[in-house]
């Protein structure tokens, strides 16, 4: 079992930052990537960014040149830097773990609200 713990989520205006840290522990040795994923009311969850173990990164376009997932493996952790805020953004934001055997982990999400 993973346990992800996320947080820095909030209430921003429109061309502000915030920056999301997700923590995960119990099994991260087989963990082979880490991303974060948004959903809002009545819509699909959809990919964020992604980070794998040997760094290489995947991001939605939307997101494109505005956010920035970077992680620390020494310490479990994965980051996601958003600035540039739009309201479109708002949702609530979900960290995942994918592992060697297939499986995935998700944390509990934390909210994100950007005003205009």
């Amino acid at each position: 079992q993973v346990q992800l713990v996320e947080s820095g989520g909030g209430l921003v205006q429109a061309g502000e930052s915030l920056r999301l840290s997700c923590a995960a522990s119990g099994r991260t040795s087989s963990i082979t990537a880490m991303g974060w994923y948004r959903q809002t009311p009545g819509k699909q969850r959809e990919l964020v960014a992604t980070i794998s173990r040997t760094g290489r990164t995947d991001y939605a376009d939307s997101v494109k040149g505005r956010f920035t997932i970077t992680s620390d493996n020494s310490k479990n952790m994965v980051y996601l830097q958003m600035n540039s805020l739009k309201p479109e953004d708002t949702a609530v934001y979900y960290c995942k773990t994918r592992h060697v055997a297939g499986n995935e982990y998700w944390g509990q999400g934390t909210q994100v609200t950007v005003s205009s």
